[in-house]
């Protein structure tokens, strides 16, 4: 084995002479931290160099050997636990310099012919591994349907590798997980460093994968969690605060699709937060309407009161938001609530409704190329009351959000002031809001 010492002192120069032979890379460091670090790792050996990397990165290697000598000598230092076990042998291209431990590197030099990029130093996730660059081409372009910013790496082996990163290696560690319990990547998806990637064809870009925290957060209510959980659209099932199938599954489809965090606590804390915000972007506000004597949630920046008529109270668009909403109320039951839902289909608030029709409840939804309507109601106290609400087309995510709020928040506030009159009194319907 050649010792490098001897070498330098031979020569008295860098050992450009040698770039083609291999080294073991062991670690790579921002240059402004590799002198300490090849420093550390030259008081175990003494035939260690530095050699520069793409991007303001150092590598610290063990050489320069021939490619024999490294092959054997990389085999007993990891099975010695002398060196990390992601180390790897490696032939730097020709114009690299190699400078021993404790030198510094050479001011000026013959300009280095070009050499393939390198993956930025972080851990990634391996997709895939194919034989072919067709075949490497046709997969990172699959890949990025799921993972916009993938890339792809020529492995050391000569395969291609569909990659995403890098991360952090605990985020890596705990996203790949997820991934794979939402069958988003195959089981034999694993992480790897950087130094095992080869050069870079396609660096993609780094994902936004949070690490996990170190100590996971408390589930909020499941009651409050599934309301959520409807918002954001992942979930359709009772809202019963229970932790079943469905809720499991909801949850895990709102973490995979939002990417916030792989601890279910904190993911379903930041949903909250967000329906939360949009609750106030969008204008919701209670209602309380005298005529009715309803109350309900509604988005009444877009709202303004019109009229009242017999069992209704309507509410026409503000600033041609192209919003509405109706308020119906009256005493009865089953007959008297689907006599309302006619009512509601004969004057088009909801076109073309589909109905789905059950004991004490009636929802109508339909749209047309202007707006979306959806009428639900309710049999409650002696009493057949809902609403019906009007929205423009264009925004049916927002329809479909604000209609469930509505839902979960329609109460009676108190007596409706609309209600027939008793026999003998003075007819009241027609009136204007006071």
């Amino acid at each position: 084995m050649r010792r490098l010492a001897l070498v330098v002192m031979a020569a008295g120069l860098p050992l450009a002479g040698f770039a083609q032979d291999a080294v073991i890379r062991i670690e790579s460091k921002r240059d402004a931290e590799a002198a300490a670090a090849a420093a550390r790792w030259a008081s175990q050996f003494d035939d260690v160099v530095t050699f520069p990397l793409p991007r303001g990165w150092t590598a610290i290697a063990i050489g320069p050997l021939s490619p024999e000598e490294a092959g054997k000598r990389i085999g007993a230092l990891k099975e010695a636990r002398q060196i990390p076990l992601d180390s790897f042998v490696t032939v730097p291209e020709q114009g690299v310099v190699l400078t021993p431990a404790g030198e510094a590197a050479p001011v000026a030099q013959a300009p280095a012919a070009p050499q393939p990029d390198r993956p930025a130093p972080g851990a990634y996730l391996r997709l895939q591994s194919v034989q072919t660059r067709a075949d490497a081409d046709a997969a990172l372009a699959e890949w990025r349907k799921t993972f916009p910013e993938a890339g792809l790496a020529e492995l050391p082996n000569g395969w291609f590798g569909v990659t995403l990163g890098p991360v952090d290696r605990a985020a890596a560690d705990a996203w790949i997980k997820v991934f794979k319990d939402g069958d988003l990547v195959p089981d034999d998806a694993f992480v790897s460093d950087a130094a095992e990637l080869g050069s870079a064809i396609q660096a993609g870009a780094a994902p936004d994968l949070p690490a996990p925290p170190p100590v996971p957060a408390e589930m909020p209510p499941l009651d409050q969690v599934q309301r959520a959980l409807r918002w954001a659209g992942v979930y359709d099932g009772e809202i019963d605060g229970k932790a079943g199938p469905r809720t499991r599954d909801a949850i895990q489809a709102e973490i995979l699709a939002e990417r916030l965090s792989t601890d279910p606590g904190t993911a379903m804390r930041e949903l909250i937060a967000r329906r939360d915000a949009w609750r106030t972007q969008v204008g919701l506000a209670t209602l309380d309407d005298p005529a009715t004597g309803l109350s309900v949630l509604a988005p009444m920046d877009r709202l303004a009161f019109d009229r009242t008529e017999r069992a209704l109270s309507i509410y026409g668009p503000k600033n041609g938001s192209g919003a509405a909403l109706i308020l119906f109320s009256q005493p009865g039951g089953q007959q008297e609530l689907l006599d309302l839902s006619g009512l509601v289909t004969a004057l088009g608030w909801v076109p073309q409704p589909v109905r789905s029709i059950k004991p004490g409840h009636v929802l109508l939804e339909g749209a047309n190329d202007t707006h979306i309507g959806r009428a639900e109601g309710w049999v409650r106290d002696g009493r057949a009351e809902g609403f019906v609400l009007i929205w423009p087309a264009s925004d049916a995510q927002g329809q479909a959000r604000i209609a469930a709020e509505m839902a979960d928040s329609f109460a009676r506030k108190g007596p409706a002031a609309n209600d027939a009159p008793a026999p003998g009194s003075e007819p009241g319907a027609g009136t204007a809001r006071p």
